[in-house]
């Protein structure tokens, strides 16, 4: 089982950097222990001008049988025959043995670090990644359709005859796979690990639900929009529809993360247009911080969640005021907190500051113990991004489960989109949004959240409020009136 990866470079910034990028010397030959074999790492050609690294896998099937899942058998778990378990293409087909051994010989390229060559490891390279034997359940097709929306400039996958002396027996499974295009190694790297074994469509140990995370975490920033993302997440976790499912429901919360906020804020924020001497108006998304706020002033809250906190501007408002003296931001997309975390300086940030405020990755229509207790929960232009059918999973996971004292809701108010007049009509203000409520739909929305659930509920108009379509932005702020476990939702859970 064979891979290369290989790059050019200049006197300047030669091409030998790939060392230190995969943490694997090119004057040495490296080999590594694996569950199934021996990985071997070596250089074939290592200059400023040319570097080339090469992952040799050498897989025991013996061994691999002996652990219980070997290439005969299928899905399911029954031998297709005694004699496929030891004879079959394991030892040279690329598979998700060589995305496991990725896993342990490039461990820290995959995750993008590089402590001698920073810069390097976040910047994009030229690449050129060869697999002479890959697995193609699809044909060339598939692996074009896989490969070509990632970036690649060049995607070649070329059939592997079934015998050269006999052309006549047509094309094998297998194709030559050739990748080349300018990307970030470690983006190169993960794109692998997922798509190795779902051009294989099937892999070598069972797959469990932490593999879910898994495929979430290789697929960051590139399957959450990818047009064949149902296949690839199917394949990947060996068709098993509970997590298949588990899986789409999560990378479309990842999708909708990672929408463009500046789209959101240039109809949020669209005014007059006004002259040098007269005063600009306040900008929608910085009433709306400011109408959080005080409700939060006013609700006495200490402790705050901000679910769906994006890149941060409300957790940067919270800790301007020291009456919030813990702040926790919850997001599905771990792009986001990371431009969050930036936004807020935590890597220079002092000690007693950085003990009030909490990053977290997770999602919104799951429960979360470690949401209990908190005094306040802001969900600040987030419902209208869920399928109405997800949203009493939010709901519960809010309002049954974290059950904060007080709960302040925000969304657009449909109605007022006349009043935009960069806003086509019909239109809602964001390509994401799955829905835009007018006044009396987000009123009967939230008065049966907060029967159900032990809450009063008040509504504070934000923005101008027009007397004919309302405010541009509707806020609902709920208070608990029923001791947590007392509802009969609670009780019956």
């Amino acid at each position: 089982m064979f891979l290369t990866i290989s790059t050019t470079g200049t006197p300047e910034r030669p091409a030998t950097d790939l060392g230190y990028l995969l943490h694997k010397h090119p004057d040495k030959a490296q080999t590594f222990s694996t569950a199934h074999g021996t990985a071997h790492v070596f250089y074939p050609e290592a200059t400023a001008e040319r570097c080339t690294a090469a992952l040799l896998l050498e897989v025991d099937p013996v061994a691999l049988v002996r652990r219980g899942k070997g290439k005969g058998k299928g899905r399911g778990g029954a031998p297709d025959a005694a004699l496929a378990q030891y004879v079959n293409d394991r030892p040279y087909a690329a598979s998700s043995l060589l995305s496991v051994a990725m896993t342990t010989v490039f461990k820290s390229a995959l995750n993008g670090a590089c402590r001698a060559l920073p810069e390097r490891a976040g910047e994009a390279l030229p690449l050129r990644i060869e697999v002479p034997a890959l697995p193609a359940r699809g044909g060339a097709e598939l692996v074009h359709r896989l490969f070509a929306p990632l970036g690649w400039t060049h995607v070649e996958a070329v059939a592997v005859p079934l015998d050269e002396r006999f052309p006549e027996w047509g094309d094998s499974r297998y194709v030559r796979l050739v990748l080349e295009g300018e990307l970030r190694l470690a983006d190169a790297l993960r794109q692998l690990y997922v798509l190795l074994p779902v051009l294989d469509d099937a892999k070598h140990y069972w797959v469990a639900p932490d593999e879910v995370d898994k495929l979430l975490r290789a697929g960051e920033g590139w399957l959450a929009r990818h047009p064949e993302q149902r296949l690839i997440t199917s394949r990947y976790l060996s068709r098993r529809g509970g997590l298949t499912r588990q899986a789409m429901e999560r990378l479309e919360l990842v999708r909708l993360a990672e929408s463009d906020d500046l789209e959101v804020e240039s109809v949020d924020n669209a005014v007059d247009e006004t002259t040098d001497t007269e005063e600009k108006p306040v900008p929608l998304a910085e009433r709306r911080r400011d109408a959080i706020l005080e409700a939060l002033r006013a609700a006495g809250a200490s402790r705050v969640l901000d679910l769906g906190c994006g890149q941060g501007q409300l957790l940067q408002a919270l800790l301007k005021d020291v009456r919030f003296t813990e702040i926790v931001g919850v997001d599905v997309s771990m792009r986001a907190l990371t431009v969050a975390a930036r936004r807020l300086k935590l890597d220079r940030m002092g000690e007693q500051q950085a003990g009030r405020i909490t990053l977290r990755q997770g999602a919104l229509t799951y429960t979360d113990k470690r949401l209990k207790g908190y005094d306040a929960a802001v969900l600040s232009e987030v419902i209208e991004h869920l399928d109405l059918p997800r949203l009493p999973a939010l709901e519960y996971a809010v309002f049954g489960s974290a059950r904060p004292r007080t709960v302040l809701v925000t969304t657009p108010n449909v109605e007022y989109n006349v009043r935009w007049e960069t806003l086509p009509a019909g239109h809602v203000r964001h390509g994401d949004h799955r829905f835009e409520w007018t006044r009396e739909e987000f009123r009967d929305w939230a008065g049966q959240v907060a029967g159900r659930h032990g809450y009063a509920v008040e509504f504070v108009p934000v923005g101008p409020d027009d007397p004919e379509v309302g405010p541009p932005t509707q806020m609902a702020v709920f208070t608990m009136t029923t001791a947590p476990g007392t509802t009969k939702e609670e009780k019956a859970a």
